[in-house]
């Protein structure tokens, strides 16, 4: 019910921004060039001369009938969608990889660190994973591409292989390139991965620690059950149970990208389109990022509701105790 009313607000909101914000796009995109008469024909043609409610009503007309999200004013001749949909698609294979090794990682840890608590080991895990929670891509790409491109020499500086062919940046010839199979992927990844491991394994360890005090965890080792029984079929299930949540949203940031990783690293994905796109004042693709990113957000939690009355048969939305 709400997500049109969701939609229509940040749409427009952006949509007003990105037309009322300093700066002309026609100017932007005609760089040196001054004609008056030719801004107004550029105007007209476009519909940049009609009341700004006209414009957007126009605008999301093409984006809802036709997927079509306007025209790049930074890449000419080549519409948003050429250009958004395939920088997601390299944001998602980093990300991919860089979610599987923080989950794979932070969740261990974070039960290891629950299950040795009153021990060195809990307070030394906890400060480790704040040190590596507390440093940014911002710190940590430069420090990884010194370290290992030009100190080592063993890892190249850039984040994506040049044998996979990319017009104006962001432009590939296609979907056939998968560029995190390669030695260029590896420091992007790792900037990624280290904070990601940090937070999960906090999170697992501080739902671990709840479960573990529930009392059906102390009447299943009354009974003499296992431990890694206990900790498979009462202690996991029932602290996943909160992390599920996260998991699912975790997994809609496979589509965005890191603006300093990206950034600094040359990967040509969603994180770095955006950065460079407002830094020239490319309206249409700010607009693009905010609109594909809101909805997909929206979609997904109501994905997110409807998983975890699956994941919980105790949860019915829509009913109420009489």
């Amino acid at each position: 019910m709400w997500v049109p009313v969701i939609l229509i607000i940040v749409s427009s909101f952006t949509f007003t921004l990105a037309r009322i914000g300093p700066g002309d796009p026609i100017r932007t995109a005609a760089g040196q060039f001054r004609d008056p008469e030719a801004f107004e024909r550029v105007k007209k043609a476009r519909g940049l001369d009609k009341p700004l409610y006209e414009q957007y009503l126009i605008y999301m007309e093409g984006v809802v009938t036709r997927l079509d999200l306007g025209e790049s004013y930074r890449y000419r001749d080549f519409s948003v969608s050429e250009i958004i949909f395939p920088a997601m698609w390299r944001s998602a294979q980093y990300n991919s990889v860089a979610l599987a090794i923080t989950l794979g990682i932070g969740l261990p840890l974070g039960l290891f660190a629950a299950k040795r608590q009153g021990t060195w080991i809990d307070p030394t895990a906890i400060s480790s994973f704040l040190v590596l929670q507390a440093i940014p891509g911002l710190i940590s790409v430069p420090f990884l591409l010194l370290i290992f491109a030009l100190k080592l020499g063993v890892l190249p500086a850039r984040g994506w292989p040049q044998d996979c062919p990319i017009r104006l940046d962001f432009m590939p010839q296609g979907y056939n390139c998968i560029g995190v199979f390669s030695s260029e992927a590896v420091i992007p990844i790792l900037a990624l991965s280290l904070p990601g491991i940090a937070i999960w394994a906090r999170y697992t360890r501080a739902f671990t620690l709840d479960v573990l005090k529930e009392d059906y965890v102390r009447t299943a080792r009354m009974k003499g059950l296992p431990e890694s029984v206990v900790t498979r079929r009462h202690v996991m299930r029932n602290a996943l149970l909160p992390l599920s949540t996260m998991i699912a949203f975790a997994m809609l940031g496979l589509l965005e990208g890191s603006f300093f990783v990206e950034t600094l690293t040359g990967v040509p994905g969603i994180g770095r389109l955006a950065f460079e796109s407002v830094g020239s004042r490319d309206y249409d693709m700010i607009l693009a990022v905010v609109l594909v990113g809101t909805t997909t957000f929206v979609l997904m939690s109501i994905v997110v509701d409807v998983l975890y009355t699956v994941i919980d048969p105790r949860i019915r939305y829509g009913r109420r105790s009489r």
